[in-house]
């Protein structure tokens, strides 16, 4: 078995919860001070859980569509109750005229507290940008 994969099925349950509108596993999963970088909400740090409190609430993931993530090029740094994770998210749905296919580079960080792993800091780039010249 994987060193891993407690870490791994952790992200997978904290992921899950975001896409199937799971607001008290999200919650549960995520430290109350979080904070986040969405660079297609915002070029700025977001700080608190009440701004994904009001999007998972409101479906804003497109739950009412068929839908799956996948993580790729998974990689795993462990130092005693820290760790960081990194992959590629992407994310496919079936809409009314079709699949979409979303994806970028993510970054989590983790600490656990009183035997509990919590999502403390996530940032978010773009997979695909265009190298400056």
């Amino acid at each position: 078995m994987d060193e891993h994969q407690e870490i791994w099925d952790f992200v997978t349950r904290h992921l899950e919860s975001i896409f199937s509108g799971d607001w008290s596993t999200y919650q549960a999963t995520s430290a109350d001070d979080l904070s986040l970088y969405e660079y297609w909400i915002i070029p700025h740090r977001q700080d608190g859980l009440q701004f994904h409190r009001f999007m998972i609430e409101n479906r804003w993931a497109g739950q009412n569509v068929a839908q799956r993530f996948d993580l790729f090029e998974k990689r795993c740094q462990r130092y005693g109750d820290t760790a960081i994770v990194t992959y590629t998210f992407m994310l496919t749905q079936v809409l009314p005229d079709g699949m979409r296919h979303r994806y970028h580079n993510e970054t989590r960080v983790l600490i656990k507290q009183e035997g509990e792993w919590k999502v403390v800091h996530v940032h978010k780039s773009p997979a695909h940008w265009p190298i400056p010249e």
